[in-house]
């Protein structure tokens, strides 16, 4: 029996068969999708359930022209060919929303972030914890993701966000096209992660 409760096609979809995909079909991937996708990892645990990922869509060619030109060489032709491309960021003005996202607490808003460092070093924490399970929202979706972070940071931030926003990742989503895959890289072993004390 499987200490697991979660069915092992599931298992499998989100995990052992999941891959980054570096190419695509040039299927659509729909408003509603996505819609689906963000009802779905909203859930991702937060401190303080503050909650600062925010995700920029980018769909029109003109909007996409500007991203492939701020991407590394090698990931170019990628973001060019996905159906969407997500570019997603951390909100570092995120406690402007805490007292509706922590009605039972919202003195937290100035209590524990009125300073923009710690605001920044702790949307930069969360909003990548929600961006890990974005990428299993987009698998759980029956789409293939392809996270890349070999970007122009300062370039992205610059033309599709704003000094209140730190751009985490870019992440190129459709149905996985010839070739897709690169052949699975080793992982380390349990003994070699975990120590019990």
């Amino acid at each position: 029996m499987s200490e697991l409760s979660l069915h092992p096609a599931a298992q499998d979809l989100l995990f052992r068969e999941a891959r980054t995909a570096n190419t695509f079909t040039d299927e659509p991937v729909t408003d509603e999708q996505i819609q689906a996708v963000y009802d779905l990892v909203k859930y991702a645990p937060t401190a303080y359930n503050q909650s600062p990922l925010r995700v920029v869509l980018v769909r029109s060619a003109e909007a996409r022209g500007r991203l492939v030109d701020l991407m590394a060489e090698g990931n170019r032709p990628k973001t060019a060919a996905a159906p969407l491309v997500a570019i997603l960021a951390a909100d570092n003005e995120f406690h402007e929303e805490l007292p509706s996202l922590l009605p039972h607490f919202p003195q937290a808003k100035d209590l524990f972030f009125a300073d923009r460092g710690v605001r920044e070093e702790s949307a930069l924490l969360n909003a990548a914890l929600q961006a890990a399970y974005f990428i299993l929202g987009v698998r759980a979706a029956g789409l293939a993701a392809g996270p890349m972070t070999g970007l122009d940071f300062p370039g992205v931030r610059k033309e599709f966000l704003d000094d209140d926003h730190t751009p985490l990742m870019v992440v190129n989503i459709g149905r996985p096209g010839p070739d897709a895959w690169y052949p699975r890289s080793p992982r380390l072993a349990y003994d070699e992660v975990v120590t019990t004390v």
